[in-house]
């Protein structure tokens, strides 16, 4: 496991006049890894920087461990779904080796491998706390103090990513609540377990920790998914519940007490009870990590979300050298949506270097035009929740006149067959001036595998006309497709 923050052997041993790089990249995270990739494709020399694991939070504490570990839970529930498959379950889940797989797909939190990729396509890797220290330079502050520093000729790419926020509650800190890196890294199942937050966060690691044998009680102080449609929260709620998590809505945690730190924490809700746990975990929210990293010498908030163009271009300030990506600029706080502002603002880059005209008209080459228009999002709860552009009531406050078909998945046969009496929904919004998707939602068994259709569609603005030749494999799941356009044409 490599922790440790250092500067590399190979870049100390670099003389002065080679500490300038066409581009620095602070963040060795999925998206830092992206626009280094770009950048160097473009020929330009490039400096990555990482102040902890090469690969970031998602690698680590976030998506690959939280679907490594969800796998198991959904397959067994999926299993169950299914007459003749539903008798072989007989047992529990192996608890030891769902961990042992999340443990095997986090490489042991070894990033040595992530660290050689970087190193593999000709950039330089500096372990260490980088700050930006005025414009185009960049000061890297390694475990033992040692101090080097980097000027760019070109470009600075801010992806730091996102931390979890907590509530200012009394009792927080000796209650010493989970965050998503506890939810996610742990290897004892607690008794019970209580999980603060109705998001993407909050539900998955309530249905993660149900399916391994705690016994969760998830508060939300809103319908669980409520960025989604409402019919999702609806459809998830119920399935924790069937799974025996016990969901309260519209309830506040005011206070917390653990005066034993080996006992249990009670939480003090708003209704005026009181719950007890083994653990709790808050899923509250994220804020960016900026807060150390030197944006008061460039005349920016530490701390702050940083306002983008359509290239990633930071906004407000003197020349272009300064990107944000990913969480930084709060566009979409998911690691897919991040790499592709990397992959676009790393070309802009390159563009921008060789002095080439830029294409960052709607859906250019150097545009991020899907953060506006075509998001898809995934949540590995049980059942799944898929969804991508707007939902009916961002379509109808953005002023667009719409239609919205929902269709009950139990009308295609695919899905029937998938799991005896499959429940779920789907939901597409349409533009009626133009008849082509502004949004699609799904939600059910599976339905993560139809979002990449959806995605297409609305991404590739397809005339419905056009759409009802996409003709749906008989008998799958996506045949939901032919029943929401029937539906529509009436």
């Amino acid at each position: 496991m490599n922790t440790s923050p250092e500067i590399t052997p190979e870049a100390a041993a670099r003389d002065t006049a080679e500490d300038t790089y066409d581009v620095i990249v602070l963040g060795a995270g999925p998206v830092g890894q992206n626009v280094a990739d770009h950048a160097r494709a473009a020929g330009l020399t490039v400096a990555v920087v990482e102040r902890e694991l090469v690969g970031g939070e998602c690698s680590y504490w976030a998506c690959v461990p939280s679907k490594a570990l969800l796998r198991p839970v959904i397959a067994v529930s999926d299993a169950r779904r299914v007459d003749g498959a539903r008798q072989a379950v007989t047992g529990r889940l192996d608890t030891a080796r769902v961990f042992a797989r999340r443990d095997h797909y986090v490489t042991d939190w070894d990033d040595s491998g992530q660290a050689n990729w970087v190193k593999s396509i000709g950039a330089d890797l500096f372990r260490g706390q980088g700050r930006i220290d005025g414009p185009r330079r960049v000061t890297v502050t390694a475990a033992d103090g040692g101090r080097r520093t980097l000027n760019a000729r070109h470009a600075v790419a801010i992806a730091t990513g996102s931390r979890p926020v907590l509530p200012d509650v009394p009792g927080i800190e000796e209650a010493r609540p989970w965050t998503n890196r506890e939810g996610t890294d742990s290897s004892q199942v607690p008794g019970r377990l209580a999980i603060v937050g109705g998001g993407g966060v909050g539900v998955e690691m309530a249905t993660l920790w149900q399916g391994l044998g705690a016994q969760v009680t998830l508060l939300a102080r809103r319908p669980l998914l409520p960025r989604m449609e409402s019919f999702v929260g609806d459809v998830v709620t119920q399935g924790l519940t069937e799974a025996g998590a016990d969901v309260r809505i519209g309830v506040s945690v005011t206070g917390l007490s653990r005066p034993d730190p080996a006992g249990p924490v009670t939480l003090s809700l708003d209704d005026g009870s009181r719950l007890e746990a083994d653990e709790v975990m808050f899923a509250t929210g994220r804020a960016p990590r900026t807060d150390d990293i030197g944006l008061e010498t460039v005349g920016l908030a530490p701390g702050s979300w940083l306002d983008v163009d359509e290239t990633c271009l930071v906004r407000g300030m003197e020349g272009t050298w300064l990107y944000a990506l990913g969480d930084v600029n709060h566009r979409a706080l998911l690691t897919h949506q991040g790499k592709y502002q990397a992959r676009t603002a790393g070309d802009a880059i390159g563009a921008r270097a060789k002095g080439l005209p830029l294409d960052n008209g709607p859906w250019g080459d150097h545009a991020t035009t899907a953060d506006q228009h075509a998001v898809p999002q995934v949540f590995f709860s049980d059942p799944e929740a898929a969804a991508v552009g707007l939902s009916a009531e961002q379509a109808t406050g953005a002023g667009h006149r719409v239609s919205v078909v929902d269709v009950d998945f139990a009308q295609a046969q695919g899905a029937n067959l998938y799991a005896d009496g499959y429940r779920g929904q789907a939901r597409m919004v349409v533009d009626l001036d133009r008849e082509v998707l502004l949004g699609v939602t799904f939600v059910g068994p599976g339905v993560s595998e139809l979002l990449h259709s959806a995605t297409v569609a609305v991404a590739g603005e397809i005339p419905l006309k056009r759409l009802r030749h996409a003709v749906a494999c008989f008998p799958t799941v996506s045949e939901v497709w032919l029943f929401m356009l029937k539906a529509y044409k009436g």
